[in-house]
């Protein structure tokens, strides 16, 4: 499980196709301290260490993954929003995340307002997923609070911290990113789908 709060970015230094696989190598502040098997959330989605090397640690996404989310658009040089599984002793800071990404989303307006930026994203509703004004939203494994809820699309506002610290930086009208629903909505969401 995971929070959402970023702990560091990381640069993708290597790509290599397997089959349908993908193994991602990514340089970090925080490789030299993983270890093999371990759970690391990459632009939110939970992926196992498979290998270490000087620096850098590599994890594999199957084609699942690939076709859910926004990693097999992945370059060398692209930055990588990394986060630690959470530890039961520490402050729960964004929401309940789970690794899991529902589906990607695309970014249709970014705007610069007077110290903070506006993202709009548009997602494909049919698959059920749905936002809540005020609610929680995690955008490439980012903690969010939604503002501007439609049926297919919510705005995210942005501090300079986060927009300093997480690859949101590189985000523009047209990129792809990772979408996790609140856990709390979706099982209300399927709950009320049951027929009665």
């Amino acid at each position: 499980m995971f929070t959402g709060i970023i702990e560091t970015l990381g640069t993708v230094t290597k790509l290599r196709k397997e089959l349908d696989n993908l193994h991602i190598s990514i340089a970090s502040a925080i490789s030299h301290e993983l270890k093999i098997d371990q759970s690391v959330a990459h632009n939110g989605v939970c992926l196992t260490v498979v290998e270490l090397s000087p620096g850098e640690h590599t994890v594999t996404a199957i084609a699942e993954t690939l076709s859910k989310t926004n990693l097999g658009e992945l370059k060398a040089g692209d930055l990588v929003n990394l986060e630690r599984c959470m530890q039961m002793n520490g402050r729960l800071d964004g929401h309940i995340v789970q690794g899991h990404a529902d589906q990607t989303a695309t970014c249709i307006a970014l705007s610069e307002l007077e110290g903070s930026w506006e993202y709009t994203f548009e997602y494909d509703a049919a698959a059920g997923n749905i936002t809540v004004e005020k609610g929680s939203i995690c955008v490439n494994g980012i903690s969010l609070t939604v503002v501007n809820s439609k049926d297919n699309s919510f705005s995210v506002a942005i501090i300079p911290y986060t927009f300093e610290h997480t690859n949101l930086q590189h985000v523009r009208p047209g990129s792809t990113v990772n979408l996790e629903f609140d856990i709390i909505g979706k099982y209300v969401s399927r709950l009320l789908q049951r027929p009665s």
